[in-house]
């Protein structure tokens, strides 16, 4: 028997570096009384001060007693003002790390620019409490401010010349008055960005825009004050043309381009916030002396006692001590019916309490708990870089200096052999391609479908691990599926045990429930409840020992005992042969069978149903019906796991199934030319999740599992894999069209506005114009990521989230 489920989903350990990792101050544990850091990772904050243990033991007992230890706290600090505990939050994290949507390996802690592409660094982790985005309230500011300027400077450039009283000559400076705030104030975000570039030797979309802007401004502004360095050529109307409204136009509209762009890739962020609205904002904790109060939930600590009324939201992770009460979990497991919960049951912050009023004990706060597990996974998959991107950034490395040497072309060729005024065309051109070739489409073409794809996913009960598992699982044509806690319910109910001569059936329970302690997985689980449940004492074990795949070994009253399947039986040359009768009868039955060997002799069997989930049927005629193959693999009797696949459908089966046995499998079909997804809950299926070209973890397994996985199951329905590969399929086509649309539009634009239509029809296309394509082409990017939010089949066994009181609870996410 192999470990198994702990807690459903668990986030990366929120303690692995401590706030204060440089700072290196000597201080004394308040428990053990040894010497600590404030380096240590072990804290947890105290009336206003944060204490420092030496391990996780210390800190636990502390937690329990703090009034016992509160002498004693030596190892303290205080908690700055404003500051949330460590692992205190809604959940909480530490620091705010800014990131930008293209380039997420630049990470930084304080907000600016990109340094590679100019964009503005976005929080990596967004908030409930996310104020409007300044960046959008600036440009918008600069917009409404400006454009009255830009369509009198524009009005001024065609129909200038035509108002009564105003000189040809006097126009250049009108023109060059309006323009100055648009270009020195509007534009100066982009010059900004633009310089920077420069500097950081990383061309992007605000270097094109920069040298367009300034190109075709400072030429008007020298036209302006030196007209008679021009020759005649450049002279129209009695004046030399100046382009003072392009470069104010150009302004105007990418800023408008911006804000738009800006409003869509909010949106992204939408799921992530829809499951941070799911925690409660506030606890009601009990007082150490007696009474009640309601507190912030960056105020609940590990070890409080926290109150949950009826119809009220669970606050954190943690243990009902008192009461009992049936919790609507449906949130997380998809359980529409509530789960019966009472003192030592564990509670799941942000399920929903139904009836009776819990008493619990906060053991995971913060970056800790179940659901900020949940959030930390769809924020490091939408920050993952998708395969695909890789071509997208093979061309944008070179794109700007191509598009720079076509621009010095453009206006050479139309100085030397255009019409006239051949240099004026030149300039006006160049300034064109500059303008409309931005590399900005082409990097947001696969980032935004990512982020967009991961959220919706979360909201549906599927945790992608990255954008290599969303743009992968669409290929999957071979599923390998472990039986219990994959297809079965993995809450397994004690059948019965039988004897062999010499002991009884209450015995052979008694040292199976007494092996068993020391194991976590649900057959063990339910081996040690029976025996307790029937008043069996169970003696303590040592030498404890996981045989992974196959069962566990101990000492027991001083006997080697070993619990497990046949294999482990052969393996240890114990005969089991007097047990066939009876244990084939039970795996017909789709029971699953260990064997019980006291000192190197056959005890007994002890028989454990595990019954199908109600899903499962559903979910495998749907991945059949796409094509997938279905294979079991489990470490359960080869009777037993027939006598499930029959009911199952499942033509393939492997029983008695180690560890290895189950990773040459995966490499087998591999080899094979299959694309291999395996889909299990143990530490025994940690090994062919890793090895698979993806991995599927339930999320109601061990956290092995999870963490060899690509994609976690919240829910561990079997049908999340059906809406995995629609996802997959919907996403990457998605990204094909976003870097198709790129591509294609840059191939189109560059000639169009370098002038290759001109000899033939005489069209060439106006820097404002250019300006405008520009910005709607990013726009188009980003909202034709969102069309996967609205795509087809995206509700269909989603979760939709209608918190508040239980009748209007679904217990579904929904973005």
């Amino acid at each position: 028997m192999s470990a198994t489920p702990q807690s459903p989903i668990r986030p990366p350990d929120a303690n692995a570096e401590s706030p204060n990792a440089t700072d290196r101050t000597s201080l004394q544990d308040p428990v053990c009384g040894m010497t600590v850091t404030t380096a240590s990772a072990y804290l947890l904050a105290y009336e206003g001060r944060l204490i420092f243990f030496c391990s996780t033991g210390c800190k636990a007992k502390f937690a329990a007693e703090p009034q016992r230890y509160a002498t004693r706290t030596s190892a303290a600090e205080p908690v700055q003002p404003g500051s949330a505990a460590p692992g205190a939050g809604s959940p909480a994290f530490k620091g705010t790390i800014y990131t930008c949507p293209m380039h997420t390996e630049v990470r930084r802690e304080q907000p600016g620019n990109c340094p590679k592409c100019g964009m503005t660094l976005e929080p990596e982790r967004p908030s409930l409490g996310d104020a409007a985005n300044p960046e959008l309230a600036d440009f918008r500011r600069r917009f409404a401010w400006t454009v009255p300027l830009t369509v009198i400077v524009a009005t001024l450039a065609m129909v200038g010349d035509r108002i009564p009283g105003i000189r040809p000559t006097w126009l250049s400076w009108i023109e060059l008055v309006l323009t100055l705030p648009i270009v020195l104030w509007a534009g100066k975000p982009f010059f900004e960005r633009a310089l920077q570039s420069v500097m950081h030797f990383s061309p992007n979309m605000w270097t094109l825009i920069g040298l367009g802007t300034s190109a075709a401004f400072i030429y008007s502004v020298v036209a302006t004050f030196a007209p008679n360095v021009f020759p005649t050529t450049f002279v129209s109307m009695g004046r030399v043309s100046v382009y003072f409204e392009a470069a104010a136009t150009i302004i105007s509209l990418t800023l408008l381009g911006q804000i738009f762009e800006l409003r869509a890739r909010s949106k992204t962020s939408a799921a992530i916030k829809s499951l941070l609205a799911l925690t409660p904002k506030t606890a009601r904790r009990i007082k150490v002396g007696g009474g009640e109060e309601d507190v912030p939930l960056t105020d609940v600590h590990i070890g409080d006692q926290l109150r949950v009324r009826p119809g009220e939201k669970v606050p954190v992770d943690g243990i009902v001590t008192e009461g009992g009460s049936a919790v609507d979990e449906s949130m997380l497991t998809g359980e529409p019916m509530p789960v019966s919960k009472g003192h030592g049951d564990r509670l799941i912050g942000a399920t929903l309490n139904t009836s009776g009023s819990l008493v619990m004990r906060a053991e995971k706060v913060g970056s800790e708990t179940v659901l900020a597990g949940i959030v930390t996974m769809v924020v490091q998959a939408q920050r993952s870089h998708a395969p695909m991107q890789r071509v997208a950034d093979r061309v944008a490395r070179y794109f700007v200096l191509a598009v720079v040497t076509v621009s010095i072309l453009t206006l050479l060729l139309w100085g030397l052999f255009g019409p006239e005024p051949r240099w004026a065309h030149g300039l006006i051109n160049a300034v064109a391609v500059l303008i409309i070739a931005c590399p900005c489409a082409l990097g947001l073409a696969t980032p935004m479908s990512i982020m967009v794809a991961s959220g919706n996913a979360a909201t549906r009960g599927v945790l992608f691990r990255d954008a290599a598992a969303i743009e992968n699982f669409r290929r999957v044509d071979t599923l390998v599926v472990d039986k219990t806690g994959t297809l079965t319910r993995g809450k397994p109910a004690f059948d019965r045990s039988v004897a062999l001569p010499g002991f009884t059936e209450d015995a052979v329970l008694q040292w199976a429930g007494s092996v068993d302690q020391g194991s976590e997985h649900p057959l063990a689980a339910a081996i040690v409840h029976a025996a307790r449940t029937r008043g069996l004492s169970l003696d303590k074990i040592t030498n404890f020992e996981s045989r992974s795949g196959t069962g566990v070994r101990a000492i027991v009253r001083g006997k080697p005992v070993a619990l497990g399947n046949l294999a482990l039986m052969t393996e240890l040359g114990v005969s089991v042969q007097a047990l066939d009768v009876q244990a084939e009868a039970l795996r017909a039955q789709g029971a699953s069978v260990t064997f019980l060997e006291i000192d190197g002799q056959a005890a007994g069997l002890l028989a454990v149903s595990d019954p199908i989930k109600a899903t499962t049927a559903e979910a495998l005629s749907q991945l059949r019906a796409s094509g997938v193959r279905v294979i079991m693999a489990t470490g359960d009797g080869l009777t037993t796991a027939k006598a499930v696949a029959t009911k199952l459908g499942i033509d393939e089966v492997h029983g008695e199934v180690k560890l290895a046995d189950k990773l040459a499998l995966v490499k087998k079909l591999q080899r094979e030319g299959r694309v291999v997804a395996v889909a299990g809950d143990g530490i025994n299926d940690a090994p062919a999740l890793a090895q698979a070209d993806v991995g599927v973890a339930m999320g109601t397994g061990t956290d092995v599992a999870m963490n060899s996985a690509q994609v976690t199951l919240v829910r561990g329905d079997l049908r999340g894999i059906a809406i995995a590969r629609i996802i997959s399929q919907q996403t990457v086509a998605n990204m094909k069209q976003n870097l198709g649309f790129a591509f294609v539009y840059n191939a189109l634009g560059v000639p169009l506005a370098a002038g290759v239509l001109y000899p033939f029809t005489g069209w060439l296309l106006s820097p404002m114009i250019a300006a405008l394509a520009m910005s709607l082409s990013s726009v188009s990017v980003v909202s034709n990521a969102l069309r996967l939010e609205r795509s087809r089949g995206a509700k269909d066994n989603s979760f939709e989230s209608r918190g508040g009181s239980p009748s209007t609870h679904s217990g579904k996410f929904s973005v």
